[in-house]
Formats: C-alpha cells, structure tokens, sequence
C-alpha cells in the first residue's frame, strides 16, 4: 500500500497524541527532521517518550521539547553537551526521566525491533551500572548483558527523496539511525526534499523500502 502524502509537515504529524513513544532521526543536525519536530510542538503532544542520539542542541528541534516540557523520557546516548542546557534543566529539576544506553547497544535495540528479535547478548555495559537489573550470562568466558529491542509508535526521520511509493534514499551521513527506526515502528512519518514518480530512483540506492513509510511530505531544503 502507498502510503499518506501530506501537504504539510502538520498535516504529517497529525495523529501523534499524548504519551506517544517517538522514534527521531538525526546524528546531531544531520538528519535530524526539524520541519516535522516544530510541526510536533505546535500540535500539543506531551508527555512524550523520545528515542534519539542525543537530548537536543541549543534552541532548536528536540532541544525545544524538552524545554517545553514536551518530553518526559529521554532515550539516549549522548545526553550532554556544551549547549544541552535545556535537559540538564529539565533533568536537575526532576522533570525529565534519561534511559543511558550506549550508542551500539541504542542502534541494535532500534533494529533488533524492525528485526523482530526479542533480544540480544552483548558484553557492552557488563559489569557497569548499566546492567543492572538486567539479565546476565558468561558465554565462553565473557560477561554479556541482554537488552531488550525498542519499539515505538511513531518514527520522525528526515530523507533526501522518495518515490509515491515510500521508497527512500539518503544523503550521505543523513541516513543514520533513519533506515533503523523506519522499521522499529507502528507508524513511520518522513519528510523529504521531493517525492518523484515511482520508477524514478534508481533501485540500487534506495535504503529503506516502502513497506516501512506510511506518511510523507515534501519540504524541500537541503539534508
């Protein structure tokens, strides 16, 4: 099934309510779909759990939700920087709750979910307080922690083209967790520079099939 094509990254965003789990792109800025994260802070949704890199820069994007108080569980792996003032408010005052997992374990939780595996073993975070209260195993001699896959009911990722289709290409670093958390979840919603006929891409470039794309919108600009 083609998916939804929206006029507007609002339109797009439309159907996120209150105490969604949201999936967001982004390697910093790249990637990050910050036309589709404004457009989420104008329709109300709070009490919002978020999976991304990081915990928002500056005064933009998710750094805006989490200031607004939009966000009330952060999962992460790199939640402070130099300009993360905005959670480590939120997080001093009590108002914010931080998942710490580390950024191979974040990706492969993302995945293991499109995958439909229901965990893996790693030896990241063994013997940390990261593993605690997880269950543990030493295979040929080396400690592994289980974790658990991430599933969500929305993904925001931001792509270079699409076709009608839903098929999707990136540009360059862009893509990073973008293909991963298409999949991982129920409804993954993606801006794009331009939506072209289906047959117009090349099939050797496209990353992410369709089948995990049901809303777009076209919003020009550059990845």
């Amino acid at each position: 099934m083609a998916p939804r094509i929206a006029t507007t990254a609002a339109e797009a965003v439309a159907n996120i309510h209150d105490s969604s789990t949201i999936l967001i792109g982004g390697f910093g800025n790249a990637g990050q779909p910050m036309e589709l994260i404004d457009a989420l802070m104008d329709c109300g949704a709070k009490d919002l759990t978020v999976i991304n890199n990081n915990a928002g820069q500056a005064d933009a994007g998710l750094a805006l939700l989490i200031k607004e108080r939009r966000v009330s569980k952060i999962i992460c792996s790199f939640p402070r920087q130099s300009d993360s003032w905005h959670f480590d408010e939120a997080y001093r005052a009590g108002e914010i709750e931080l998942e710490l997992v580390p950024q191979g374990n974040l990706a492969e939780r993302i995945r293991a979910a499109g995958a439909g595996i229901g965990g893996f073993f790693t030896p990241t975070g063994y013997g940390t307080l990261l593993a605690e209260g997880k269950e543990t195993r030493v295979i040929d001699g080396k400690g592994y922690v289980l974790e658990s896959p991430i599933h969500a009911d929305f993904a925001l990722i931001k792509a270079f083209k699409a076709d009608t289709h839903g098929n999707l290409v990136y540009r360059k670093t862009a893509r990073n967790f973008g293909p991963i958390m298409a999949s991982a979840a129920k409804s993954a919603i993606v801006q794009v520079d331009e939506i072209v006929e289906t047959g117009k891409l090349d099939p050797e470039v496209v990353v992410t099939p369709g089948i995990y794309v049901n809303t777009l919108v076209a919003l020009g600009g550059n990845n």
